[in-house]
């Protein structure tokens, strides 16, 4: 049982995915960029690290909870793709993303080389990870080569320089949809005048049940919600024999194929509220429960269903600490890169994260996908300037893509005559 946390928090608290990639404009850097095959070599793997991430990661999922709505995300992806950016940061804001991420980026570079070194995977079950970064080709900013180094190192990115136009956001989604199978087929609308980076990370899950449920197993249920709403479902029923309970909670461990991978589920008591119990959950506590569950039988029952899930998480990080990384005159992205223009900063101004998960009879398939926006901006706080639309003006819309006026006119009067 003592590997079974990161695998469980991987398809239970996790679930991710992303992308895949045919460059036609971008240039992909990884030519003149080698990883150093011994990158993890340079810590020993320890338990610490495992307990690190799992508070991590349910900090996290505290602070994601919204009451009376499906939450679904993956950490880990989160973990990866801030990971990989704190190793531009410097100063006060590297200081605030190591503290919230629960190590120093010197212990997490190859905690994450060896876990995405040792993933097992086979045709009945698999966990893949991918990482990618894209800059511009903007004469306005100079990328760190040893960050680049840096993160082909340790989490295998692949890097591309790209112009930063439509096509690049056409390149990125097909990038993604490539990585998670089809799962998620966009991740980018557009690219802001003043983005200069993305940095992405895709986590994609499938695999079978160990037992796939027999037809004899399934049956109509009811699935009632805490406001006593019932909802008929699908119902897949099964003896397990691994238990799981605490003092407010009792629940189940059903394995994948393979054993390598698991579902783990707790079912709060009755008059325990599901968002207090998750508020309550420690990362020492979760551990022992799942590495000490309990040998005997368990009559079980999963509802068949689908859940797609996605946030901004930019609030949920602040509130755990990171606030220097979003605000463009604290940032120290210094060890990522510079601007041109010394009135110029980066700072991170967008962290989209997407998810899905379907779980049915045969098993599970989901995915992840987390993207962090670089955006380089005057760094210099002027005093804020006003412009009231009181009076007759001009308007346009534009094709972002050639740059062109789609309509252009001018408001006189607001009263129609």
């Amino acid at each position: 049982m003592k590997r079974i946390l990161p695998f469980v928090l991987s398809v239970f608290f996790i679930m991710a995915m992303l992308s895949s990639c045919t460059a036609s404009r971008a240039d992909n850097l990884m030519n003149g960029i080698t990883p150093r095959q011994n990158a993890a070599d340079d810590l020993l793997y320890t338990d610490v690290s495992d307990i690190a991430v799992t508070e991590f990661a349910l900090r996290l999922f505290r602070e994601s909870t919204v009451e009376g709505e499906n939450t679904l995300i993956s950490p880990l992806s989160i973990l990866i793709a801030l990971s990989m950016t704190a190793n531009g940061a410097d100063n006060e804001t590297l200081t605030q993303m190591q503290n919230t991420l629960g190590m120093p980026v010197s212990q997490l570079n190859p905690w994450i080389r060896r876990y995405i070194d040792g993933l097992p995977s086979a045709e009945k079950h698999k966990l893949s990870l991918a990482n990618s970064i894209w800059f511009s080709d903007d004469d306005r900013f100079i990328v760190n080569q040893d960050f680049l180094q840096t993160n082909a190192d340790y989490y295998s990115a692949d890097i591309y320089k790209a112009p930063f136009d439509q096509s690049t956001v056409k390149e990125i989604n097909q990038w993604v949809k490539g990585k998670t199978d089809g799962m998620i087929s966009q991740i980018l609308d557009s690219v802001s005048p003043d983005t200069i980076m993305f940095l992405i990370n895709t986590l994609t899950f499938d695999a079978e049940w160990q037992t796939i449920y027999s037809e004899s197993q399934i049956a109509d249920g009811i699935f009632s919600t805490k406001d006593g709403v019932s909802r008929r479902v699908e119902m897949m029923y099964a003896d397990e024999h691994l238990y799981l309970e605490d003092e407010n909670a009792t629940g189940f461990i059903k394995y994948y194929n393979g054993q390598k991978y698991a579902f783990a589920a707790l079912l709060p008591n009755e008059d325990t509220d599901v968002l207090e119990y998750v508020r309550s959950l420690r990362a020492e506590h979760l551990n022992h429960m799942l590495n000490n569950a309990k040998v005997c039988p368990v009559n079980t029952a999963i509802p068949s269903f689908s859940c797609s899930y996605q946030a901004e998480m930019i609030d949920i990080l602040r509130s755990m600490g990171i606030t220097d990384l979003f605000d463009p005159a604290k940032a120290d992205l210094s060890l990522l890169g510079r601007a041109a223009s010394e009135e110029e900063n980066l700072f991170v101004s967008r962290i989209l994260h997407k998810t899905y998960i379907n779980v049915d009879a045969r098993g599970t398939k989901a995915g992840a996908v987390t993207a962090i926006t670089v955006t380089c901006t005057s760094a210099v706080i002027d005093n804020p300037k006003t412009v009231y639309l009181d009076r007759p003006f001009v308007y346009m819309l534009i094709d972002c893509e050639n740059n062109i006026p789609l309509f252009i006119g001018t408001l006189m009067d607001t009263e129609e005559g």
